[in-house]
């Protein structure tokens, strides 16, 4: 499997992308620049968090119109898998590729530490494949603006679709239906806000986020 880390203007944790993608799928991603237009052959692109752009205006404002972004768009309708972290999970709903906004967390207040992530939506999503019959997954969390919504239909499409694909046990900042991650209708792209790629070792306190990856390649062979 191919992959590729986009790397924004204050993106902080595409060294750790890269690192879990090398140690879980085997191979080195390439690290593509916003300004670039074009992305190279790859099935796996992987927006990281961070605060690109340092958050101005608002968290992945700017950076969703970012050159990078139509290629992007353009990579993900071809069918390769898409997963925006944290920051990049606000990136993919300011672009249009996820519906909804990421906001301020209820208690306005950053959230960080180890939180618990109830399974949800299709068993067959490729971002569920690595966890096989698991109800639960542990995975750090590290934001400030991490407090998911959508309008009432939209979640109730999103629900109905099985696009909820994770869900914390303990609603950490205020996100509607305690939403952690969705997919797009097409299964492809997903936006989570808790971190997988800090979460491949057992001396990092887990390895939830390994399987996470090694499923991506099982699902893409």
């Amino acid at each position: 499997m191919k992959s590729a880390v986009i790397v924004f203007p204050a993106s902080n944790c595409d060294r750790d992308a890269e690192t879990a993608l090398k140690a879980t799928i085997g191979t080195t991603p390439q690290r593509v620049w916003y300004a670039e237009t074009d992305l190279p052959p790859v099935d796996l692109i992987v927006i990281p968090g961070g605060f690109s752009y340092g958050d101005y205006l608002r968290a992945g404002a700017l950076a969703a119109n970012a050159p990078i972004i139509d290629a992007v768009r353009a990579r993900a309708e071809d069918g390769a898998l898409v997963i925006g972290i944290c920051n990049g999970f606000q990136i993919l709903t300011e672009c249009g590729l996820l519906p909804g906004a990421l906001l301020r967390n209820q208690s306005l207040d950053f959230v960080c530490g180890q939180r618990t992530l109830r399974l949800d939506g299709a068993t067959t999503s490729p971002f569920r494949r690595g966890f096989g019959a698991r109800p639960y997954v542990r995975f750090p969390v590290a934001h400030h603006d991490g407090n998911y919504q959508a309008d009432e239909e939209v979640l109730d499409r999103l629900e109905g679709e099985g696009q909820v694909l994770f869900r914390y046990v303990e609603n950490v900042n205020g996100s509607a239906r305690n939403i952690a991650g969705i997919a797009n209708e097409r299964g492809n792209v997903l936006g989570l806000m808790p971190h997988p790629e800090r979460a491949i070792d057992q001396r990092l306190g887990g390895e939830d986020g390994a399987l996470f990856f090694r499923g991506l390649l099982d699902a893409s062979a």
